[in-house]
């Protein structure tokens, strides 16, 4: 497939630069993957969407507050995006400055603290300073990492409705977003209907927001995203499924995870995934997903194609626009069924 085949056209004013002021007020389009069947939804109706014995799948990864703003030596202007931190006085970043910079730049915070660029790993920088320990800097002065398309510097809300509740393995430089929508009272309803409920993580990477740039998607490379799915979610998975329960994977980050532990049975995993899925994938584990409105010609926009087939999801999407549904990482919600 070609990439313009995900180009849709989305007005500016439908993408949400803010939460609602309740989690669970959003809107939500049900589309019915064999059918093609869609339902406009509030996110409050998904309890009856599910079904006693399935299983949700969430991602409990925790976003940093991953950027840091300085300055080089020659004065200019520099941000920085921490993605991974291999030692507690190394981390790989993105660095946005006038000029990429070299081996040997120092970067001077705003807190007066000094980081070295040690190198260049791809697109990341390996950042370092003897006198800095990373958690502890970014707790202190680091930023959380609102996506590009959020025309608007991150506030004091945004450090508790930009993580899910059940957030707690921190590592993620942008949230899990389907996720946003679950408060407490929403996952109580969901267990006394008997619906179980168990963790993966994923930490969603800086990649997540780049443009595919292939023209063809078999050119096209994923970015890396670490995972691990353990033990007990394979087991708690097959044994919903061995039941008769259906495996709801919610976002994106949820159903990468698990395709990627099922290379054939699923198995515990933990790692790094480059797993591109598209039209064509055949899925092994997830039978339904919640999930958020993505980007035109996206990554993410193409995994819900994939499973909910193309026609569908992108007519389901030009609906959306028509209904005047908010879209992105603070936007409304899809409830999708597996096409085959």
């Amino acid at each position: 497939m070609w990439l313009s085949d995900f180009r849709f056209d989305l007005p500016p004013d439908l993408i949400a630069q803010r939460p609602l002021p309740e989690r669970g007020a959003s809107r939500m389009l049900a589309l019915d993957g064999p059918s093609g069947r869609r339902r406009d939804l509030r996110f409050s109706d998904l309890p009856d969407l599910l079904r006693p014995g399935d299983l949700l799948v969430l991602n409990d990864t925790r976003v940093m507050r991953a950027r840091l703003y300085g300055r080089k030596e020659s004065g200019g202007r520099v941000e920085i995006l921490i993605e991974r931190l291999p030692a507690p006085d190394e981390a790989l970043a993105h660095v946005r400055a006038s000029k990429s910079p070299k081996p040997g730049t120092r970067i001077r915070l705003e807190g007066g603290e000094v980081l070295e660029v040690r190198g260049r790993e791809g697109e990341r920088f390996r950042l370092c300073s003897p006198d800095v320990v990373f958690e502890a800097l970014m707790a202190r002065q680091g930023h959380l990492p609102l996506p590009p398309y959020i025309r608007r510097p991150d506030d004091a809300a945004d450090a508790e409705r930009y993580q899910t509740v059940y957030a707690r393995r921190e590592g993620a430089v942008a949230a899990p977003t389907a996720g946003l929508h679950f408060d407490q009272r929403m996952l109580a309803r969901i267990a006394d209907a008997g619906v179980g409920a168990v963790h993966v993580t994923l930490h969603v990477g800086a990649g997540t927001f780049q443009p595919v740039r292939a023209k063809r998607l078999d050119e096209h490379r994923m970015h890396a995203e670490w995972l691990e799915v353990d033990q007990a979610a394979c087991d708690r998975i097959r044994a919903a499924r061995e039941a008769g329960g259906r495996v709801i994977a919610v976002g994106t980050t949820s159903v990468r995870a698990l395709e990627t532990a099922a290379s054939g049975e699923l198995r515990p995993y933990q790692g790094d995934t480059r797993l591109f899925i598209r039209p064509g994938h055949r899925f092994k584990v997830v039978d339904a997903m919640v999930t958020n409105f993505h980007l035109p010609e996206s990554t993410l926009l193409m995994l819900v194609c994939a499973f909910g087939g193309y026609e569908p999801v992108m007519s389901a999407y030009r609906h959306a626009v028509e209904k005047g549904y908010r879209f992105f990482s603070y936007g409304d919600a899809m409830f999708l069924t597996r096409r085959g």
